[in-house]
């Protein structure tokens, strides 16, 4: 279960430092909410979403981006195991 708050948000922002990708807060015409500019390693989201909405587009952006497990400490590669199971849970039918 994912919680939505400023802390967890931190935890992904970190995490996707540790990738070498810079994550900034814009105002901007995103059709999904945000921009992922991988040849330049860039994280634009949209400056308005609440907490929520960050930490959404911010787990999409980890789980379709080829992540560098050796950058990753223990705590990190827990944190990416937990949202794939996450995102598997509330994507599997019934």
């Amino acid at each position: 279960m994912i919680k939505y708050t400023k802390h967890f948000l931190n935890k992904l922002e970190d995490f996707l430092g540790k990738q070498e990708y810079d994550v900034r807060y814009e105002k901007g015409n995103f059709q999904s909410g945000y921009c992922l500019v991988e040849s330049n390693k860039v994280v634009v989201i949209n400056k308005f979403f609440d907490t929520e909405g960050r930490i959404n587009n911010l787990i999409e952006i980890i789980l379709q981006i080829d992540i560098d497990e050796e950058k990753l400490d223990t705590k990190d590669k827990d944190l990416l195991k937990h949202l794939i199971h996450s995102w598997e849970s509330s994507n599997t039918e019934a």
